[in-house]
């Protein structure tokens, strides 16, 4: 007897058929409904390259950012920051579909694994000289990675065949792009080359999967964008820390070095209060709404990681090592803060809550971009999230569809 199909997805399987002489299981769709479902021990150890990754990225932009060199530092950020996420965001949504973790499935993750080390030890160079070699050897390496569990899952997928064959046809023609990206010059040329070629990369699901979509586990992909939230989120932690390390050797900024670590670390606890409030497997209930998401998630990723690197900034000015002016540098912390803000509210709160919340979260966003007119960096921030965390905690979650028609 064959392993159990779920009624709801006739390919989806509920239990892993035994494994073959080589101990491999076929790759079969997983239970999109399976309880339980949790990330993996595979799926955590993943994740620890990309804190290498993000820590790098957000360290290269604070350098760029305190030396005003604003264009070339958001500009470099934003292109290395969409190979992070989109090589993460790729295998989150693959392996809540196809995830065997038999000894192949985890060889192939560990290249991947190897793909992001090698980008994120490109990234120095892609901020101070405009080289991307490392970077897209990186990327491509992790993409063809890719293309090879595509290629397994597409031998046992039933009738999602013909959409694992698309991603591993799209996958394998945008990275010849990436490689021709190389080969042209640096300036606009270049900034114009990545967004095509990311936007074609970025459409690869609505072509593979416009006419079956790949079974996926609501809470398993939601608990994964969380844990990648904790991962940027955790920069700024790191980035509280650091100012506690300044103020030990600067007498004089003693007390706004303490102050700005204390902030820091308010602010950060009332970000992951807004991200955890809303429930996210609500988010994702069909296709459109599930790529609007994980899209959206760019933002939400970048900007708690680059508000880290604000801090940064921060904390340079404070001990002399920057000469960006207070207001300039305080934009640093507030504009990611407002990024993140609303990302979030767009794709988890706003369809989860009352009006008053979805009145108070984009204000909220909006007002922390007054930060800059108070001398003391992140105050009116942290005043302003802490309002915002109130809120929340007084009008919890709308369960919109368990309400009935007029309520």
């Amino acid at each position: 007897m064959g392993p159990a199909e779920d009624e709801r997805y006739p390919c989806a399987v509920t239990a892993h058929p035994p494994p073959s002489r080589l101990r491999l299981r076929p790759m079969l769709p997983r239970d999109p409904g399976q309880p339980h479902r949790t990330a993996s021990p595979l799926e955590l150890f993943f994740d620890l390259v990309f804190v290498v990754a993000v820590s790098i990225a957000s360290a290269q932009l604070h350098h760029a950012l305190s030396h005003a060199d604003f264009l070339h530092g958001i500009t470099s950020y934003a292109m290395v920051f969409f190979a992070i996420w989109w090589a993460w965001m790729n295998f989150t949504w693959f392996a809540t579909s196809f995830d065997t973790d038999d000894w192949l499935y985890r060889v192939t993750t560990f290249v991947q694994m190897g793909g992001v080390l090698v980008l994120a030890a490109g990234i120095p160079r892609v901020f101070g000289e405009g080289d991307f070699t490392l970077p897209v050897i990186g990327y491509v390496v992790m993409r063809i990675a890719m293309v090879g569990q595509w290629l397994r899952a597409s031998r046992s997928a039933g009738p999602l065949r013909a959409a694992t064959r698309r991603y591993a046809l799209g996958i394998v023609a945008v990275q010849v792009l990436w490689l021709l990206f190389l080969l042209v010059p640096a300036g606009a040329p270049q900034l114009v080359a990545f967004v095509v070629f990311a936007l074609i990369e970025v459409s690869i699901p609505v072509f593979a999967e416009h006419r079956h979509q790949t079974p996926w586990h609501p809470h398993h992909v939601t608990e994964r964008y969380g844990l990648f939230t904790l991962i940027v989120l955790g920069e700024s932690l790191l980035a509280s820390a650091n100012a506690i390390i300044e103020a030990l050797g600067e007498v004089q900024a003693l007390a706004p070095l303490i102050a700005i670590s204390v902030l820091t670390l308010g602010v950060t606890a009332a970000l992951w209060w807004i991200y955890f409030w809303p429930p996210h497997h609500r988010a994702i209930g069909t296709f459109p709404r599930s790529l609007g998401y994980g899209y959206t998630h760019y933002l939400v990723f970048a900007a708690a990681a680059a508000f880290s690197a604000g801090i940064e900034v921060e904390l340079d000015v404070l001990t002399g090592e920057s000469h960006l002016p207070s207001v300039v540098a305080s934009f640093t912390v507030t504009v990611p803060i407002a990024v993140f803000l609303l990302a979030v509210w767009w794709i988890a709160i706003r369809g989860n809550a009352d009006r008053v919340v979805n009145a108070v979260v984009p204000l909220g966003a909006v007002l922390v971009l007054l930060d800059p007119v108070l001398p003391i960096p992140v105050t009116l921030t942290a005043l302003i999230l802490a309002v915002v965390v109130v809120v929340l905690v007084l009008r919890p979650p709308v369960d919109r569809a368990a309400q009935g028609p007029g309520e």
